[in-house]
């Protein structure tokens, strides 16, 4: 059953200790505000979706048309706005908050951000050429791309050759990242390895399509109740060093 994902904020990456003394990198997204906006259903739309918003947007910088649909769903305007594909069964009431208990702990995930943008670069580091040889007959090209066409025949560059040009800023996904620990208190999820993008970014997480998800996750989701807000009293952790065992 395909369920709904999540949109979080990259704080940055910290390290956690584990009990038998390993250490493992891990990126720290926090959950801001994130509620549902809006649903997508077959018999209105021609699929069945979930709209969800996280953070908070000033209304002056919100567009008219923005600004009503938020106030059609009755939440705060939203900083970042995505939608996931839900099967019918996982659609979620419009203004329900979720939770980081929708991902468990050991479960894998795919988490897709805008990456960091490199500005033009080279072929060699844009698509990780190995360069010409670095002695006998190369003059002054050792990092070019080499040939790119043909004498004659058809006698142009084809499409999609591989060449400078802008690198990053582009839409990254990552594969099978393992939940090492989250927090439903502060809504933290802790994941193993780096995601897509700099600090302060929004991602999208999912669950892995190339994992079987565990046994005991949340249907439709992971929802915060009224109590469990009220009791959010510490804001996320910053990046850094954490020594938690």
């Amino acid at each position: 059953m395909l369920r709904t994902g999540l949109i979080a904020k990259k704080v940055g990456m910290t390290r956690l200790f584990m009990e038998d003394g390993k250490q493992i990198p891990v990126t720290v997204l926090s959950l801001e505000n994130l509620q549902v906006v809006a649903q997508r259903t077959a018999e209105t739309n021609g699929y069945t979706a979930v709209q969800l918003g996280a953070g908070t947007a000033k209304a002056k910088r919100t567009s008219q048309a923005m600004r009503g649909h938020f106030a059609a769903a009755k939440v705060e305007p939203k900083r970042k706005v995505a939608e996931f594909r839900v099967s019918a069964d996982n659609l979620i009431e419009v203004g329900a908050e979720l939770s980081a208990d929708h991902y468990l702990e050991g479960q894998y995930v795919d988490v897709s951000g805008t990456s960091i943008g490199k500005g033009f670069a080279g072929a060699m580091k844009r698509h990780n050429f190995g360069g010409l040889r670095a002695t006998h007959g190369v003059s002054i090209s050792h990092r070019s791309h080499g040939s790119t066409g043909q004498c004659q025949d058809p006698g142009k560059v084809f499409k999609g050759k591989k060449m400078a040009g802008h690198m990053g800023a582009a839409k990254v996904t990552t594969q099978n990242l393992q939940v090492v620990k989250t927090d439903a208190d502060r809504g933290i999820i802790m994941v193993k390895g780096a995601v897509p993008g700099s600090k302060g970014g929004w991602v999208t997480l999912k669950d892995a399509v190339k994992k079987a998800a565990p046994e005991g996750v949340a249907y439709p989701a992971a929802l915060r109740t009224a109590a469990t807000a009220a009791d959010q009293t510490e804001a996320p952790v910053e990046g850094g060093e954490n020594n938690e065992g």
